[in-house]
């Protein structure tokens, strides 16, 4: 069983805001599977299950805001008894270039409230993930950076970045050895 978890803050105020391409990204996953999310209370989260060839397959978008993605993730985790190898987590990142993909076995947070939260909440940051950068904000503000929508001049990347990352996951669904994963998609956005 496959976890896929994308995160991002609920509502129209965020939609389309940097701080949400873990969310864009899952979308784009479901909607290119045919699949549609529902919101399950027990979880505060929208998910879909699916068996995707032989895998059995949980997308999850936590609605519980960015800084408590964690109580999402554990409960869904506790639930589905997923093993934590199979676990991927998709989040923005401001210390890579707009659109860059960095994919990881494991990791720090980063500074990443959201990732900050489910290692405090799994007690574990041994988990995959895939950071998309949405650039290094020159503001002194950093929340209204990130809870800013993508200029113009962005979205381009940011669309090809997420149709990319939905084939990774894809690839990491069909269970092809992250390390190979990791190799084409790090070294493709070098």
């Amino acid at each position: 069983m496959k976890l896929i978890v994308g995160l991002g803050n609920p509502g129209e105020k965020y939609k389309n805001t940097r701080h949400n391409l873990g969310f864009m990204v899952v979308d784009e996953l479901a909607n290119q599977l045919n699949l549609k999310f529902k919101y399950n209370i027990n979880f505060k989260a929208e998910i879909v299950e699916a068996l995707i060839g032989d895998e059995k397959v949980i997308i999850a978008k936590p609605l519980t805001y960015m800084n408590l993605s964690g109580e999402a993730v554990l409960k869904i985790v506790n639930y589905y008894k997923v093993d934590i190898d199979d676990m991927i987590v998709v989040v923005d990142d401001l210390a890579l270039d707009v659109g860059r993909i960095r994919l990881r076995e494991f990791g720090s947070d980063g500074g990443h409230n959201g990732l900050k939260n489910i290692d405090k909440h799994l007690s574990n940051a041994k988990y995959k993930r895939i950071r998309i950068g949405i650039g290094q904000s020159n503001l002194p503000e950093v929340d209204h950076y990130v809870l800013g929508n993508f200029s113009k001049s962005e979205e381009k990347l940011i669309k090809e970045s997420i149709l990319d990352t939905v084939d990774a996951l894809k690839y990491f669904i069909e269970n092809k050895p992250y390390l190979d994963i990791m190799t084409q998609y790090n070294t493709q956005n070098k």
